[in-house]
Parts: structure tokens; C-alpha cells; sequence
């Protein structure tokens, strides 16, 4: 029988997408997983290392844009995966559809973006303050590699990283709690709501903080760029929706590699697919809601809670360094205990491992997804495997050369992602909107107060990347 042809999606760079009929809904606790992965990989960038250093500076004063910043990228992310339900496309292909460039531009953000070995150096600098001294080259490397081998040897990748960032959000929210416990002030707390709720709608000025370490704040509250664009292959893989028709990633060493391309189909429109795409819409945003936005909000707020307990106004952290991060633990051994200064490191080793972890393979999904589905459709010496294993150890290699080269500054480093990363969310945000308004059918496109919140979204983002533009600019030209 000939395949029935959607024809509202642009088909002139990808084959038409053809109906299929929306699987059975499954249950919301067999649904928890890919919002999970993506709070881990951010639990790391923003919530142990930005916020707590902007803390460090302001305050609570800037929390607000904290919130904004995560509430945004929960409508961004409910987006993405939108479209990846409806099709089991990801979003960056969807965006090929239009514009073929669009998915090689996303690639070379992703890696600009996560090429810097930035949780690499922070984790390995943090495991120097625990054990009194050692090599950050030499340690980055060997988590890098390590990273690399995990991933490579993985039958189903995704089960992998699953398992990882389960592990490790699990360690946080323990630690946290603890942290509650132990270590954060009662004057702390009382301070919170006035300062976060009293300075909404406020900026310091560029003397105290640059533009570019706020741009890169707000994007590292929560995951930001590329990260969220990755959710559309996570959720493929978990087999949400129409992506349970769509084969999983798996390692061309240890799995069944399959060497087609992951174009995808368009749910059918009728009364019973309506209702089972009802179902699973409901459904994810719930798991998006408790999944990232709670996590996410309540991390960035405790481990802030934490830096404002130990290193803020005290006149020692003046610098973008990692000499904060080390205080703090010096502080917490003082106050709380030497096995709490200790166990703040340790967390922080813990955390940047699991978020290379995630870096790597998210950023080798989105070029491995984009060259074999858009650029090597029908090339079966290409799998989607191979490429991605391509791209792992390119990074890996990458990251080394950047290393012994001599740029281990990790807080330098985690800045220079997160103002990539400030880019790439406000692009990403614009052409969400064209992807699913143009290219879904009416009965699930975008529209409403999501829609209206996605406006916003463009907003949001277009305000701060604007001051990263003058600040460079100013810098450049000595203004």
C-alpha cells in the first residue's frame, strides 16, 4: 500500500514526512528520563559553578532572572519536544527542512560551544582542592577519555546517560539536602525572598558584573543552546511518541548499528491520534515541569543559599577564577566541618564528570542527527553510530589540544560556553516558533499563551544578547 504523504512540512531538502498512526500514551513513570538528563547536564555549569559566583557578587539580586530564565526554557524545551512528538524528528532537522544550512550552523554551535573542556578542568580542579594538589591537564584528559570510553562502549547510549544523570541528580538533591541541614544560615534564608523579590527588574552595572558573564548566567539557568535541543533526540530514544518508530542510537562496537537516517512521519489527525497525542502532551509537560523546572529552580536557589552562607561580601573572590569555589570549601570545613568541606568538592568532582558525560554525547547526537539524516541520507557507509563515535573522541581530542595548550581556567572556560550558549538559546527560540507554526498541522501547532510565551522567549533572550554584542563591542573599540 502506498504511504500517505503529509504534505504541510517543507520536503524540498528531506524526504515528505508520511502518517503514521500516534502509539498508546504510556505511563507518566515510564516517561521520566530525558528532563532528567538534561538537568543533569546542567547541574553543573549554572547551578555549582555560575550562580553560586554571581551570588558571590550580587546577592540574591539577580535570582529573578534565575527563575526567568528556567520558566522560559521550560516553554522552549515543551517546544522542542512538540514537534519531535508529533514526528519523531528532532527540532534541528525540522529546521533543515526550511533552510538545509540551519542543521550544519547548529553543529558548529554545539561544538564552539561544548569543545572547551570546561566541566572537565572544573571537576579536576575541584578534585585537587580535595586531595591537596595534582595535575588539572593531566586529570581533565583522563575524564575526558574516560567519558569517551563509557560512551563508546554503551550497546543503547541512551540508556547509558540515563543511568548516569539519575545517579548523579540523585547524589545532588542529597547533598543539597544536607547542605539544608548543616551548613546554610538562618540569616540566609531570611535575607532570600526581600533581596530576589525587591531587586526583580534590576541589573549592577557592568563594572560589577560584564554582560557577558549575565548573558551567560541567565543561559546557564537550567541548560541553555544547544542542550535544550538535544531533548528532541532524548525523548526519540526514550520513544515518546511518534520517535517509538524511530530507531535509538546505539554504539556501532558493542550494539546493532543501522546505517538509514532518521527522518521522521507525521501523526495522523484524526479523533483517536488526537487523543492519544492529548495524553502524551499532558504527560511530558509534567515530566518537564518536576523533572527540570523544579530541579533546576531548587538547585540554583540552594547552592546560592550556600555561597551566600559562606563567600558573599567578604572581598576574596574578585576575580573570574575558580578561587571561589575553593574558599567556599575552606569556609564550609571551618563552619560546618572538615568532612562538609571535603564532601562540597567531592560533589563537585562527582558533578562535572557526569556533565562531560552528557556534553559529549549530546553534542555528538546533534552531529551525528544532522549529518547523517540532512547531509548523508543515502550513503550507507556513514551510520549514525559511526559518525557519533566520530564526533565523541573529536571532542575528546579537541579538548586535549585546548588543555595542553594551556587553557584549564575552568570558570574562564564554563563563561565562554555560557555565552555561547546565550546565542544559540535566542536562535533556537526563533526558529521553534517558525517550525511549529509552519510545519505542524493547525490541531497541535503552537499557539495561545505558549505561543505568546515563546514570543517572550525571543524577547528575553534578544535583550541580553544585545548587551553581549555592545559590551564586546566596547571592548574592542576602547569605548
Amino acid at each position: 500500500m502506498e504511504s500517505e504523504i503529509y504534505d504541510g512540512a517543507p520536503s524540498h531538502n528531506l524526504p515528505p514526512l508520511t502518517l503514521r498512526n500516534m502509539p498508546e500514551a504510556v505511563p507518566l513513570r515510564k516517561m521520566v528520563g530525558p528532563s532528567i538528563i538534561i538537568v543533569g547536564a546542567a547541574l553543573g555549569t549554572g547551578e555549582y559553578v555560575v550562580w553560586p559566583y554571581v551570588t558571590s557578587q550580587v546577592g540574591f539580586s539577580l535570582l529573578w532572572l534565575a527563575f526567568l530564565g528556567i520558566t522560559v526554557q521550560f516553554f522552549m524545551n515543551m517546544e522542542i519536544e512538540r514537534y519531535t512528538l508529533a514526528t519523531g524528528e528532532t527540532a534541528i532537522v525540522g529546521f533543515s527542512r526550511f533552510w538545509k544550512p540551519w542543521g550544519m550552523i547548529f553543529v558548529v554551535l554545539a561544538l564552539l560551544q561544548n569543545m572547551w573542556p570546561a566541566w572537565a578542568t572544573s571537576g579536576a580542579t575541584a578534585l585537587t582542592f580535595l586531595i591537596g594538589g595534582g595535575n588539572v591537564t593531566l586529570i581533565s584528559i583522563i575524564i575526558l577519555v574516560t567519558c569517551g570510553l563509557a560512551l563508546s562502549l554503551s550497546p543503547i547510549i541512551y540508556k547509558t546517560v540515563e543511568k548516569a544523570q539519575f545517579v548523579k541528580v540523585g547524589l545532588v538533591l542529597t547533598f543539597l539536602v544536607i547542605a539544608i541541614i548543616s551548613a546554610i544560615s538562618a540569616t540566609s534564608w531570611l535575607d532570600l525572598p526581600g533581596e530576589a523579590i525587591g531587586s526583580v527588574g534590576r541589573l549592577p552595572g557592568s563594572d560589577i558584573l560584564s554582560p557577558s558573564l549575565l548573558i551567560g548566567a541567565i543561559a546557564a539557568a537550567g541548560a541553555g543552546g544547544v542542550i535544550n535541543l538535544v531533548q528532541s533526540n532524548w525523548i526519540r530514544d526514550k520513544g515518546y511518541g511518534i520517535g517509538a518508530y524511530i530507531p535509538r542510537l546505539p554504539s556501532p562496537i558493542t550494539g546493532e548499528d543501522e546505517a538509514k537516517p532518521a527522518t521522521g512521519f507525521m501523526m495522523r489527525q484524526d479523533a483517536k491520534n488526537l487523543a492519544r497525542w492529548k495524553k502524551w502532551w499532558k504527560n511530558a509537560n509534567i515530566e518537564q515541569f518536576i523533572s527540570f523546572w523544579m530541579i533546576a529552580l531548587f538547585t540554583i536557589v540552594v547552592f546560592s543559599l550556600l555561597a551566600y552562607s559562606t563567600v558573599y561580601d567578604q572581598n576574596v573572590v574578585t576575580k573570574a577564577n575558580f578561587d571561589f569555589i575553593k574558599y567556599e570549601g575552606e569556609v564550609l570545613q571551618e563552619v560546618v566541618g572538615t568532612w562538609f568541606g571535603n564532601l562540597f568538592w567531592l560533589m563537585g568532582v562527582v558533578t562535572m564528570f557526569f556533565v562531560s558525560l552528557a556534553v559529549i554525547d549530546l553534542t555528538s547526537r546533534i552531529g551525528a542527527d544532522v549529518l547523517k539524516t540532512v547531509f548523508l541520507t543515502n550513503d550507507t557507509r556513514f551510520t549514525e553510530g559511526r559518525i557519533y563515535l566520530a564526533f565523541v573522541w573529536g571532542i575528546i581530542v579537541m579538548g586535549s589540544i585546548i588543555l595542553l595548550l594551556g587553557f584549564n581556567q575552568p570558570l574562564l572556560l564554563v563563561f565562554v560556553n555560557t555565552s555561547i550558549n546565550g546565542i544559540a538559546t535566542l536562535i533556537a527560540s526563533v526558529l521553534l516558533i517558525q517550525l511549529n507554526r509552519k510545519a505542524l498541522p493547525k490541531a497541535i501547532r503552537v499557539n495561545g499563551f505558549r505561543f505568546g510565551m515563546m514570543i517572550f522567549t525571543v524577547l528575553f533572550f534578544s535583550v541580553f544578547a544585545f548587551l553581549l554584542v555592545f559590551d564586546q563591542a566596547r571592548t574592542l573599540f576602547g569605548g
